[in-house]
């Protein structure tokens, strides 16, 4: 994911770059909880080491390519948060007290990645960056409502947290609706987009199994959630390359 190639961002990859911020803010405290709890560790040492060096290496670009003030300064607050947020997640073996401290700092880079993603679709002007926005969101909500659940395992909740995780089911449901019903859809993105639909019904199952250990749950949980970024960081590249 990410490609690290030096040319000039066009405005529908810096849209699917800016996306791929909220996603990375969710999934880096994913495999951090997962890490504390001993699900899939190595590969989830691993996921948070590329996703921290993913998003510096995003939000270089991002900084460099914002087109307006609002949006440059948009950036330098959130280079500020994730300063604040990469400490957390890189100081220490994770730790319950460490864990509930980014539960919020993963929200307050949420935030502001959402602020920037939102203002360069604005910018863009058209119904391709407003494809390129909602795909790439249904990245972060798979890895937003898999960060819920595994903090939730580790006994960090919260009425708002319970509210996130049911929210963030719905709106990816939504939102997957408007996908699919979009008319600039290629045979390509319909495919993917059947595909994601799958997973999806595999992720839902995973969440709500009462059936056998937890630990076999979790690893679901987190495989999945893997499974439906992939799929849909395709579909966002797809509808990054129309033209329209």
């Amino acid at each position: 994911m990410g490609n690290a190639c030096a040319q000039p961002l066009t405005i529908n990859a810096a849209i699917n770059k800016a996306g791929r911020q909220r996603m990375l803010s969710q999934r880096m405290a994913k495999a951090y909880c997962q890490i504390g709890l001993g699900v899939e560790v190595e590969r989830s040492k691993k996921i948070l080491e590329q996703s921290v060096a993913l998003f510096d290496r995003q939000l270089t670009e991002l900084k460099a390519f914002a087109p307006t003030p609002e949006i440059k300064d948009t950036y330098a607050k959130l280079e500020q948060t994730w300063l604040v947020y990469r400490q957390l997640l890189t100081a220490s073996e994770p730790n319950i007290d460490n864990a509930r401290k980014i539960a919020q700092a993963s929200e307050d880079v949420l935030k502001l990645a959402q602020q920037g993603t939102v203002l360069l679709e604005k910018q863009s002007g058209t119904s391709t960056g407003k494809l390129i926005n909602v795909a790439g969101r249904q990245r972060m909500l798979s890895q937003r409502i898999a960060k819920l659940s595994m903090f939730r395992a580790w006994d960090i909740t919260s009425a708002q947290m319970t509210q996130d995780l049911d929210s963030a089911m719905k709106e990816f449901a939504a939102a997957q609706a408007f996908l699919t019903s979009a008319p600039q859809n290629s045979g390509a993105i319909n495919s993917e987009l059947q595909l994601a639909s799958t997973q999806w019904l595999f992720f839902a199952e995973a969440l709500k199994q009462t059936e056998g250990t937890r630990a076999e749950q979790l690893r679901n949980v987190a495989t999945t959630s893997e499974r439906i970024l992939q799929v849909m960081d395709d579909v966002t590249g797809l509808y990054e390359g129309l033209t329209r």
